[in-house]
């Protein structure tokens, strides 16, 4: 039973005590976009705490509610409180006004369509659970794993070796004569199969008998990936939100942190880490360091540049007064993998595109969800995209729930993945960050098979025991898995 102290006391940190000390820095003048910003504080405030407080795990709502709550939430209303910003690009009170509207709207669609759901918490999904009730498969694994140690072979020392992943980000990008477009693939190929060839190995089903080969191999691969890994998805030369997915992942697929006791207490330290570590976790980007200097919450809110997603949806509501709606540009992610010599009017990331407009000279910003439906066809694209996103994410949530006896299955083990990448979906632009994540939701599908049988169906009379081995699909060994091949 949800505990009713617990809800006040998130309640009273994430609605009262943080917006307090924020709003201590007001100049004096209270305009409606400060209001409705209130409103989305409050908002994303309470559905924050509901989930760190609840008696079940849910990633996939964590890591959206903790997403808006700091940069769709806390960070404008230290903008709009204090008037100061982290981009040059300045707007009026009216422009302020209609992206703090935006922004409500779309949670406003993700809680309607996260209720609808869950009034269907019961029913059978025909795609999504037999997808997440997946299990792992012991040949397909081992193969990822060989694979990635082979691609670490192949494009590791092109790119300055091991040692230039301990660098920076800035210095790893720069080491290798290529195009952008080389080196993003490149980096992506190496980190993606590496982190699912651990992840794999790691939750294969242990048999307490036979197949001493299997327990072989994967003793003998588990230091060599673990290694891999300490080297391509480190946070020194990987970006701080996949160097995060990446280790959350890892703790949230096992067992004893997916109950609610550890699932809250986690979720807590996390919340606490993206508020007063996240914004000092950069140190690395540059070859350049300067020191760190601690400043206060506000101050960070409205001068780092990480929180730029508030502002570049202001660019974006001036962008379309200017220019209109464009559908097309739904097009782009969809068909990402489309050259531009083929199709010379493909759109281009919208972060680049309103960077472009604000005559910034620097193009790596954020582009979020939010805008990136608005620019599509107005409040009707965001209303549907956030409503489809609010029930898709409650779905496998309950989904996720329910298989919670099923370690080895994808419910387990992409879910996680996936709610702390969401970070980096909902950030945005859509079309640079669609590849790798198209990446990470399909690389897990050829290590694991359909089971025999949805879990949620009651299991039939088992007939009585007889000699010889009983081989269960999904884990079986690779004597079995080859035995099943003939």
């Amino acid at each position: 039973m949800r505990s009713v102290a617990a809800v006040f006391a998130w309640a009273a940190v994430l609605i009262g005590l943080l917006p307090g000390l924020v709003l201590q820095t007001c100049e004096g003048h209270v305009g409606a976009a400060l209001v409705v910003q209130c409103a989305v504080v409050v908002h994303t405030g309470s559905a924050l705490a509901w989930v760190l407080t609840g008696t079940s795990v849910r990633l996939v709502a964590f890591g959206f509610w903790l997403f808006s709550y700091v940069w769709l939430g806390l960070a404008p209303l230290a903008m709009l409180a204090t008037d100061s910003y982290p981009l040059g690009y300045r707007t009026d009170e009216a422009n302020a006004f209609s992206v703090t509207v935006l922004v409500e709207v779309g949670l406003l669609a993700y809680s309607a369509g996260a209720v609808l759901a869950a009034r269907r918490a019961r029913g059978r999904s025909a795609v999504l659970e037999p997808l997440l009730s997946r299990s792992l498969a012991p040949l397909p694994v081992l193969v990822l794993c060989g694979l990635s140690l082979v691609l670490a072979v192949v494009l590791v020392p092109p790119m300055g070796g091991a040692g230039a992943f301990f660098t920076s980000r800035q210095a790893l990008w720069q080491s290798e004569a290529a195009t952008d477009t080389e080196r993003t693939l490149r980096t992506w190929v190496l980190a993606v199969p590496a982190f699912w060839a651990l992840m794999g190995l790691l939750h294969l089903p242990r048999r307490t008998t036979g197949d001493r080969l299997l327990r072989g191999v994967r003793w003998a691969l588990l230091p060599l990936l673990l290694a891999l890994n300490v080297v391509v998805n480190n946070p020194i030369s990987k970006p701080r939100f996949w160097a995060g997915t990446v280790l959350l992942a890892l703790l949230f697929s096992w067992g004893r942190f997916n109950r609610p006791r550890a699932f809250r207490i986690t979720a807590a330290a996390i919340t606490a880490a993206v508020l007063l570590v996240f914004p000092y976790s950069d140190y690395f980007r540059y070859s350049q360091r300067e020191a760190v200097q601690v400043v206060s919450l506000t101050e960070q809110l409205t001068s780092n540049m990480d929180y730029d997603s508030f502002q570049q949806m202001q660019t974006g509501v001036d962008h379309v007064a200017e220019n209109g709606h464009s559908p097309s540009g739904a097009l782009g992610p969809l068909v990402f993998m489309v050259p531009r010599s083929v199709w010379p009017e493909k759109p281009q990331a919208l972060g680049i595109t309103l960077a472009q407009h604000a005559g910034y000279e620097f193009w790596n910003l954020s582009a979020p969800l939010w805008i990136e439906s608005y620019t599509w066809a107005g409040y009707p694209a965001v209303v549907a995209v956030f409503c489809l996103l609010g029930a898709a994410g409650r779905r496998v949530d309950d989904i996720r729930e329910r298989l919670r006896g099923s370690p080895a299955t994808l419910a387990y083990l992409l879910v996680p993945a996936f709610a702390f990448y969401q970070l980096i979906f909902l950030r945005g632009s859509l079309l640079a960050i669609v590849g790798p994540m198209l990446l990470l939701l399909i690389t897990p599908l050829f290590i694991t098979r359909r089971t025999a049988r949805s879990p949620r169906l009651p299991a039939p009379a088992l007939p009585p025991a007889t000699a010889g081995p009983v081989l269960i699909p999904g884990t079986g060994g690779i004597r079995d898995q080859l035995r099943q091949l003939r």
